[in-house]
């Protein structure tokens, strides 16, 4: 496992720990893994940002802290909730990660999951103009989630 693997895990288990909000510091991370502060800026920014559920409000400094907080989809309808939140354009990894979040909450399908991301591939998308890609995903990706509403 590598040391970002580590710090995910780590994180994932505070978590958990305390029903889904923790906070720390950054140097206090770093310190227990023996990595630079920017690793786990580099974790945080890509396992647990927002397209993944997740709310992270982070203070640099001395008196600096990471307080990342579990986002519920309960209250009103999550699939508008996401719908409201792409905005114009999205590339791949976001709607991968917006899927996997919604399939794990269990608020779509896994089998409707893969037919989204197909239809929002690159793949599906490289006959369009290259600078109209993520438009159009962002629009194909709000549109199917509209239909399981």
């Amino acid at each position: 496992m590598g040391v970002s693997d580590s710090i995910a895990a780590y994180i994932l288990a505070k978590l958990y720990e305390n029903e889904g909000a923790a906070e720390f510091s950054r140097g206090e991370i770093a310190r227990t893994f023996a990595c630079v502060p920017s690793q786990v800026n580099y974790v945080l920014a890509t396992r647990f940002s927002p397209e993944r559920g997740y709310e992270v409000e982070s203070r640099r400094g001395g008196g600096g802290f990471i307080r990342i907080r579990r986002v519920s989809l309960s209250g009103g309808n999550p699939l508008m909730h996401v719908i409201n939140s792409v905005g114009g354009a999205i590339d791949p990894a976001s709607v991968r990660a917006i899927l996997s979040n919604l399939a794990e909450s269990e608020w779509i399908k896994r089998r409707d999951a893969v037919l989204i991301l197909a239809a929002t591939s690159p793949a599906a998308l490289a006959e369009a103009p290259p600078e109209k890609r993520d438009a159009l995903r962002a629009a194909i990706l709000k549109q199917c989630l509209l239909r399981l509403i």
